[in-house]
């Protein structure tokens, strides 16, 4: 194929997180494809009968075969290690024939990668049920900031806010804190009576996005004028700003002067929920430009998983030119 002769093929892209899929439509120039089809899967969860099993609903639903397949490239949360990608490495190499590329990368490398068209460079900020933010120079190195979990203090997380918004029903319940106006829009939104049944609603089920599902509620009351909300906001523009802050840093994104132009990738539902009067990105955004003023902001407007299959076009590539 040329780029005179160009040929559109399909990529079927698959987030397992949410087993959502969407057909991305790739122009490969210049690149001869022994298969009709490109296959590129994004996945979240890192378990190898899931991976097996949505592998083959994707072949099912391209009406493919293993065979046909010319890449997969895999972003997965919690693989930093070598010994991690080489696992799931061969997970893969018993699934899918020899000739098949396969690429293992943190999902974060697909979140950067949704804003930068698979460009592995600058920093991404990711800011959902927990949060984490994570950097990648042009030569290879990378460093990451919080992602512990809330348990470790990912307290700019969704997760993060609406706890300290049930907190401050608590101590406000209880004289340790001021009256907030938290308190009636919590306990209307869950359909509760009262403070005592919000503890008991709080500690019937444990996962954390039940929990961050409140945020909403936080940002409602900021706007509203008021204060506890508002200080819980800010508090956690503070933290995801000093998250970036960190890794930029450490990889020295920003240049020696501080001024050099780096992209700030930034993704999850925290950043996106709410951009009327409080909009956390914006505020986050204006934190870290007053210390690097080579910020490039970037707000994808497609899904980690394409970023995912970015990656895979780009690997792709690069391997073509060198052979």
């Amino acid at each position: 194929m040329t780029p005179e002769n160009e040929e559109e093929k399909d990529q079927e892209v698959l987030d397992a997180a949410g087993m959502k899929s969407s057909n991305l439509s790739l122009s490969l120039q210049g690149l001869l494809l022994d298969a009709p089809i490109t296959m590129v899967l994004g996945f979240k969860i890192a378990a190898r009968e899931t991976i097996e099993q949505v592998m083959a609903d994707a072949l099912s639903k391209c009406g493919s075969k293993r065979s046909f397949v010319q890449a997969v490239c895999l972003a997965v949360s919690g693989v930093n290690h070598p010994t991690d990608q080489q696992r799931i490495l061969g997970w893969l190499r018993d699934i899918f024939p020899s000739h098949v590329r396969l690429y293992v990368r943190n999902d974060a490398v697909a979140a950067l990668a949704s804003g930068t068209m698979g460009k592995v460079h600058g920093c991404v900020l990711i800011a959902g049920t927990g949060s984490i933010a994570y950097g990648f120079t042009e030569d290879g190195k990378e460093a990451r900031a919080a992602g512990a979990g809330p348990v470790l203090g990912d307290w700019g997380s969704g997760y993060g806010i609406a706890a300290h918004g049930l907190t401050a029903v608590v101590r406000a319940h209880d004289g340790r804190g001021p009256s907030t106006m938290l308190t009636s829009s919590i306990l209307q939104t869950l359909g509760l009576s009262s403070t005592e049944a919000l503890i008991g609603w709080t500690y019937a089920d444990f996962p954390w996005a039940r929990i961050a599902a409140l945020v909403p509620v936080v940002v409602t009351c900021a706007e509203a004028g008021d204060e506890v909300a508002n200080k819980i906001l800010l508090d956690s523009v503070q933290e995801l700003a000093s998250s970036v802050k960190a890794v930029v840093e450490r990889l020295g994104l920003c240049g020696e002067d501080g001024k050099s132009a780096f992209p700030l990738v930034m993704v999850g539902g925290v950043l996106e929920a709410n951009r009327r009067r409080w909009d956390i990105g914006k505020e986050v955004m204006n934190c870290i430009s007053i210390c690097f003023s080579g910020v490039i902001p970037i707000r994808p407007k497609v899904e980690p998983a394409v970023g995912a299959g970015w990656l895979a076009w780009n690997f792709l590539m690069k391997e073509c030119d060198k052979g």
